[in-house]
């Protein structure tokens, strides 16, 4: 791709005798190249951004939480841009910034236990779909037996 770029660019420079079309040819592969740079790396990052977002205006008091520098602590009090958390076993208050939280590992467990009962619940309904699949098969294998007989004894 690179090559190709260098190529209409030193093909424009040089004056061949298809400029106008090389011009064109060079701004619609830069367009192009810019919107598969948008999808790649700008949208992800602003969906990441605003779920981080979305996560830190959801915290409660009682959340248990990770700050950007690793403390782990539980959420006490909570104002506009700064909450109060309690960390370690002798209960120490630290107030920190509400863009300093990571992670909320409370509303992360409870995620996780909503996955694994979504996921237990697909396993269940696969099985009975199975067992009632088995059932009629089983019919119908009992059925072709009993006409099988049927026709032996005539």
């Amino acid at each position: 791709m690179i090559e190709t770029l260098l190529q209409l660019s030193s093909g424009a420079a040089s004056g061949s005798t298809t400029g106008t079309g090389n011009s064109y040819s060079f701004i619609i592969l830069m367009v192009v190249l810019f919107v598969v740079m948008y999808f790649v790396t700008i949208r992800p990052q602003r969906k990441r951004q605003k779920e981080e977002q979305e996560m830190r205006n959801s915290l409660e008091i009682g959340d248990e939480i990770i700050t950007i520098g690793g403390i782990v602590g539980k959420v006490v009090t909570i104002r506009e841009e700064d909450l109060v958390i309690e960390t370690g076993a002798d209960r120490t208050k630290m107030k920190i910034q509400r863009w300093a939280v990571n992670t909320n590992k409370t509303k992360m467990e409870q995620h996780r236990k909503e996955v694994e009962a979504a996921k237990e619940a697909a396993k269940k309904k696969k099985e009975e779909k199975a067992a009632a699949k088995g059932k009629a098969v089983k019919g119908k294998t009992e059925k072709a037996e009993e006409s099988s007989e049927k026709k032996e004894e005539k």
